[in-house]
């Protein structure tokens, strides 16, 4: 067998395709991921599954994963670092998801990050605002919004 020879092609194998290259300088096949078999509403799935195991840098992974294709990734995606208390990171990842979907979930979370960090009430409070309207019925979103009306009493 020729050490530099290209072997094998494409295979399937657990839902996934790869294909095996075998160099010269190395004994072992280095795998391709050609296609991802998930689509990304499944990532967020396997995300959540992870998340729920404190497996963060997991889910987090999966997130990503799903944001190349599905705005609504950044909620998750804010969630997991307002978790870890990295507002900054979190303020960012709920903002895209505020622009680019409109969720109320993402409205919620900006305005909670705001009232939990103390800051920008009047922007919390127009988010608050906006997650009531698009769901009324969510009492989370109204507690949300009462809580940072009575902050910005005081």
């Amino acid at each position: 067998m020729e050490k530099n020879r290209f072997l094998g092609s494409c295979y399937q194998a657990i839902g996934l395709f790869i294909s095996f290259v075998f160099l010269a300088s190395c004994s072992m096949p280095k795998i391709f991921v050609l296609h991802d078999p998930l689509t990304p509403e499944e990532h967020i799935t396997l995300g959540l599954s992870y998340e729920r195991n404190g497996e963060y840098d997991a889910a987090l992974n999966e997130y990503k994963t799903a944001l190349k294709k599905l705005p609504i990734a950044s909620l998750y995606i804010g969630n997991i670092c307002f978790q870890h208390n990295d507002y900054t990171e979190a303020e960012k990842a709920y903002k895209v998801a505020v622009s680019k979907t409109d969720d109320p979930r993402a409205h919620n979370n900006l305005a909670w990050l705001y009232y939990i960090s103390g800051r920008n009430l009047v922007e919390a409070e127009m988010h608050a605002r906006r997650a009531v309207e698009l769901s009324p019925d969510n009492q989370d979103f109204m507690d949300t919004l009462i809580k940072i009306v009575e902050k910005r009493k005081d």
